[in-house]
């Protein structure tokens, strides 16, 4: 698919109530290859939740649902995949992280994944 933009979810979660799980889900009905990584073993739709932290390549999005208190773990992970931006969803904002991606050159946005789906602007 032309507009596959290759996403990890980091929080990812099996209860469909998360918001993260229903990113998963838009994102995959929207045609996006979608990597949900987090901390509890599970399911959302088909697609395993990962537990541990894959070397993934040709990411094009992280979009975050960990909040700033348990972001820190992840910032080596995120950032060693590459991505070309990473969505901070409301309640994830963390100056720090932005800061450090922006200089690595990455797009950051302060926005919801699921609105930006919603309108087609993801």
């Amino acid at each position: 698919m032309l507009n596959n933009k290759p996403t990890v979810v980091i929080g990812a979660s099996p209860n469909s109530d998360r918001y993260s799980y229903k990113a998963t889900v838009s994102l995959q009905k929207h045609g996006h290859t979608v990597f949900p990584i987090g901390i509890r073993s599970g399911k959302i739709n088909e697609i395993e939740i990962l537990i541990d932290r894959p070397q993934l390549e040709n990411i094009d999005t992280v979009t975050l649902y960990v909040g700033p208190d348990n972001q820190k773990p992840w910032m080596d992970y995120i950032f060693s995949l590459k991505p070309k931006r990473i969505i901070f969803n409301p309640g994830t904002e963390n100056e720090e992280i932005q800061n450090l991606a922006t200089d690595k050159g990455i797009e950051v946005l302060e926005a919801c994944t699921l609105v930006l789906l919603s309108i087609n602007q993801y």
